[in-house]
């Protein structure tokens, strides 16, 4: 499993990667658990990871962090191409899903900016704009 890259010098323990990306050991065994993650070697028990497994964890960060995906779907990105899917496929429906969260987001700021510059000092109970919202909503159930 290691490659030509990985030698003993620059190989860290599971503990010096959590360290150096600020992860808990805990969180990189549970990536292995669920297979988006491997070490590199092991050494008398204990897991050695390469600058390619140290790559993959930052990506695995900057996924989770920025791109809002789950462990799932970061493995099935990981997987490339499969006979069941397809990483693009996973990838469009995250896209889609952020899109409908700045669509509900966009409105969201546009609600509370009214409410911002609305004149009344209880826009909840004195706003007309508010309370015309509020019985749409009730007419519409």
């Amino acid at each position: 499993m290691m490659s030509t890259m990985d030698t003993d010098e620059n190989l860290l323990t599971i503990g010096q990667v959590a360290v150096r990306l600020g992860l808990t050991t805990s969180t990189l065994r549970y990536w292995e658990e669920r297979g988006v993650l491997q070490p590199t070697a092991r050494q008398s028990g204990r897991r050695l990871y390469g600058p390619e497994q140290l790559r993959r964890v930052a990506l695995i960060q900057i996924w989770q962090e920025t791109g809002m995906m789950s462990l799932a779907e970061i493995a099935t990105v990981l997987a490339g191409r499969t006979e069941t899917g397809h990483w693009r496929d996973t990838v469009r429906r995250r896209m889609a899903a952020m899109d409908e969260q700045i669509d509900r987001l966009t409105q969201a700021k546009a609600y509370l900016a009214h409410y911002l510059g609305c004149p009344r000092d209880h826009p909840a109970d004195d706003c007309p704009v508010v309370s015309e919202e509020a019985d749409a909503r009730i007419r519409a159930v």
